[in-house]
């Protein structure tokens, strides 16, 4: 009973049925069950890479390289402050490899997986969460997805190999189970978009190579470019009319990127001896394809991004950001958000009231949601960079910047200065790539803000912007 008042000399109760209590609630808030499992796996991945049986050589690895790489390799970033190729044993590339494939499919598309192979009903909240990592909300067609999904991933993952193998057989150094060994890391490495390698100096050997920076580029990109679209082309790949809005926007503005990426890279890094200057110009159109897709969250590089132009680092910082495709294995804002964002800018230097893609008008919550994606990875990234140069006076800011960038796309390439950074630094690349890698809103949802929504409103007024 509470008291509200008096009216008349008589006292208004009024009775407030009791709610019941909602411990729970956050608890099993979709974006706290993310989050909860990323850190799990990375835990697990740690223990493991810490263990002497998968380090080559009795030194051992550090507890905290260990968390970096089980880090870099779950959120398939690639960043790494160890040589992948000397470092670790088949036992820790084997780990790296699990930890790869688990990361790269998502923590709770894994669960649903689990849960079907064993024959388990897929309740609805764990449907919707495993829904969640591959852009899909209809829990009718979960099943079906999922296993599409594992068809897909695993086949594609094969062919790769394959192809893969027979390229390094071509060598004529490499032995079958040499080659199939590179091949089958590098295959889960490069769909995923992780960047792992454990070949002497990386994929630099390769850069005038066509047949392998081809199968390398097709692996990401496939990979990247989300399991929707790959479906939807699937099925409707001689009417592109009858694509998707997201499939549709999610190819052209994919292809304007890698295109406008090319010609960028090629004109600046042209006549740059230190990266492609001494190629052919064939081979430097090559360099600079590969340069553009790779950033794109790949974590690939055939040249040495240290020693690109300043200039090519801006334009590298920029993709790196936009990343891939949505529920794909790569990081970054997306591309679809990207084009909404730079859309509704459109529309709004026109006073056009509604903002359309391909005679498709975007909703606003699709917009709102776009914005706020593109002010968290700038505000991200952003106070990274402060940070990183407050505790490193030794690093260029450049160099900082595009550490930032290429942790929170999980693409990284970097610019060399990984293994320089000291302990915060190295925790802050980390937390970097985990919000790059669950995504800025859904760590910010599950740590920092609240999931329920006002039940009151304010009046609304006018501000003066611009």
């Amino acid at each position: 009973m509470v008291s509200i008042g008096a009216h008349g000399g008589h006292t208004c109760r009024v009775t407030k049925t009791p709610q019941p209590r909602r411990r729970s609630q956050r608890i099993e808030h979709p974006g706290v069950l993310v989050v909860a499992a990323f850190v799990a796996v990375i835990a697990l991945g740690s223990a493991l890479l810490a263990l002497p049986v998968a380090h080559r050589g009795p030194s051992g690895v550090g507890i905290g390289d260990a968390v970096f790489t089980a880090s870099s390799a779950v959120t398939v970033t690639g960043l790494v402050v160890t040589d992948t190729r000397t470092v670790w044993s088949p036992f820790g590339e084997t780990v790296l490899i699990a930890l790869i494939q688990i990361g790269g499919l998502g923590i709770m598309t894994l669960g649903g997986f689990l849960g079907i192979a064993f024959n388990r009903r897929l309740g609805v909240r764990s449907g919707l969460l495993a829904g969640a990592d591959i852009g899909l909300s209809e829990l009718g067609a979960l099943r079906t997805m999922l296993g599409n999904i594992a068809r897909f991933v695993f086949g594609s993952e094969a062919v790769i190999a394959i192809a893969l193998t027979v390229r390094f057989l071509s060598e004529g150094d490499q032995g079958l189970w040499r080659s199939i060994h590179l091949a089958v890391f590098h295959s889960v490495s490069a769909f995923n978009n992780a960047g792992f390698s454990i070949i002497d100096g990386g994929l630099e050997r390769y850069v005038s190579d066509w047949a392998m920076n081809l199968i390398i580029v097709s692996a990401f990109v496939v990979g990247g470019i989300g399991f929707p679209v790959v479906f939807e082309l699937k099925k409707r790949w001689r009417t592109p009319r009858r694509w998707s809005l997201h499939t549709k926007v999610t190819l052209f503005t994919s292809a304007a990127l890698l295109s406008l990426g090319t010609i960028a890279i090629a004109i600046t890094e042209w006549t740059n001896d230190n990266s492609m200057g001494d190629l052919k110009p064939t081979d430097k159109v090559l360099a600079s394809f590969f340069q553009s897709a790779t950033a794109r969250t790949a974590g690939f590089n055939t040249v040495p991004i240290g020693e690109l132009r300043q200039s090519s680092w801006m334009l590298l910082i920029l993709l790196m950001v936009i990343g891939a495709g949505s529920a794909s294995t790569g990081g970054g804002i997306k591309v679809s958000t990207f084009a909404v964002v730079l859309r509704s800018t459109l529309s709004e230097f026109r006073r056009d009231p509604t903002t359309s893609i391909f005679h498709r008008r975007i909703s606003l919550d699709t917009q709102r949601k776009a914005l706020a994606l593109v002010v968290a990875a700038l505000g991200t990234v952003g106070t990274a960079t402060f940070l990183l140069t407050a505790t490193h006076s030794d690093i260029a800011l450049s160099e900082l910047l595009f550490e930032s960038a290429s942790a929170f796309g999980t693409v990284g390439i970097s610019t060399g200065v990984t293994d320089e950074l000291n302990g915060v630094g190295r925790l802050l690349i980390i937390v970097l790539m985990f919000i790059g890698r669950v995504g800025p809103i859904t760590f910010g949802t599950a740590v920092l803000l609240r999931a329920e929504p006002r039940r009151y409103g304010y009046a609304e007024e006018d501000l003066v912007v611009g």
